[in-house]
């Protein structure tokens, strides 16, 4: 049985691009996605943790990509990281549901820094899902993309009103720009962790203006789950 990463991805109609979170295509091994029926941007991006039957689908989604041999299980939205340890208990292999579990190595590795979180909303990202992260709200200084009506238009509408296409350097140009923001508003921040797992493809974008190392879940997975 050959090794593979199980992504469990929202159910949304987005186009998911090279260096999205739910493109196979954007890891450094073998991937599979399952989508969770019902499990839209408007039932996850939101603070709190999803209702339970959705939670439960996750957890069965994980459980068969384990039973057909998954090394790694991740997913593409990173508020999962509420629910991060309900899917992970027990499971065999390791968990990764969202970049912001990343947030405690980027801080350690930046000498205590506070850490710069991109999110694609910063109104849902409660410290709750901080928490779960390993994190202190304290720690992190948070910028959204919920504001910018293209990326909102595309990503966080219900499945049904999402747009089926997308001009990928405007979206990079949004997320540059929502970037160079926060770290002009807080220079403090020593690292960027991508929150949103549609964020990966600009993260070299993000990189360049802002100067600081950029963390997104597909380094996490490089981590967890070596070649």
């Amino acid at each position: 049985m050959s090794r593979f990463i199980g992504i469990l991805s929202l159910d949304t109609a987005f186009p998911r691009i090279a260096g999205d979170a739910g493109n196979p295509e954007s890891y450094h091994l073998p991937a599979r996605v399952s989508v969770v029926a019902g499990a839209g941007s408007t039932e996850i991006v939101r603070d709190g943790r999803p209702d339970p039957e959705l939670v439960s689908a996750f957890r069965a989604a994980a459980e068969t990509f384990v039973a057909e041999g998954a090394c790694l299980v991740t997913s593409t939205c990173g508020f999962l990281v509420t629910v991060q340890a309900d899917v992970a208990r027990d499971l065999g292999v390791p968990v990764l549901l969202s970049g912001l579990s990343l947030v405690p190595l980027a801080r350690a590795a930046t000498g205590g820094a506070p850490v710069g979180v991109l999110t694609a909303s910063a109104a849902a990202l409660g410290p709750g899902a901080i928490r779960a992260a390993g994190a202190e709200p304290e720690d992190v200084r948070i910028a959204g993309l919920d504001g910018d009506a293209l990326f909102a238009s595309v990503f966080l509408a219900a499945r049904a009103a999402q747009r089926d296409s997308f001009d990928r350097s405007e979206v990079e140009g949004r997320v540059a720009a929502a970037a160079e923001a926060l770290v002009t508003r807080a220079p403090e921040i020593g690292s960027i962790v991508l929150e949103c797992g549609n964020l990966p493809p600009y993260a070299e974008a993000v990189r360049r203006v802002t100067g600081r190392p950029v963390l997104s879940i597909l380094d996490g997975a490089r981590l967890l789950a070596p070649a």
